[in-house]
């Protein structure tokens, strides 16, 4: 199980109405605000995905300017990735394969440019499918 803390801001004249969306929504837990807008909110889910998913579905309330992870938790997936890195090569095998053009190689370490779902879903399957 995931758990993730989220900012949610709004437009102080819409605060009350954001609130009550995000109470409604059933996609999270709604916990505090302040009067410049600021909502602290926190979802839940299995994988990755399904924050991602839930995450969505916050932003597309209306009148939400924005609504960035701040914290997650995933003792499980940590194990999971954990155990990958302490098994895997130093060095990735692909970067050793000269018959990989490096054109092919992806880089994920630019989330601001980054297919989150794309992303989620590559990072929920790590050490499941060996």
């Amino acid at each position: 199980m995931n758990i993730s803390s989220i900012v949610v801001q709004t437009v102080p004249k819409y605060l009350d109405e954001v609130v009550q969306s995000l109470k409604d929504s059933k996609a999270c837990d709604y916990h505090m605000h302040d009067e410049k807008g600021r909502i602290i909110i926190t979802i839940e889910g299995n994988g990755v995905s399904e924050e991602l998913e839930k995450l969505r579905i916050i932003e597309n309330i209306p009148h939400v300017v924005a609504a960035d992870m701040q914290m997650a938790y995933s003792e499980d997936e940590l194990d999971e990735h954990m155990e990958v890195i302490n098994n895997a090569d130093a060095v990735p095998r692909m970067l050793n394969d000269d018959t990989i053009d490096a054109k092919d190689i992806i880089y994920n370490g630019d989330l601001k440019k980054k297919d989150l779902e794309g992303f989620a879903k590559t990072f929920d399957k790590t050490g499941k499918n060996k």
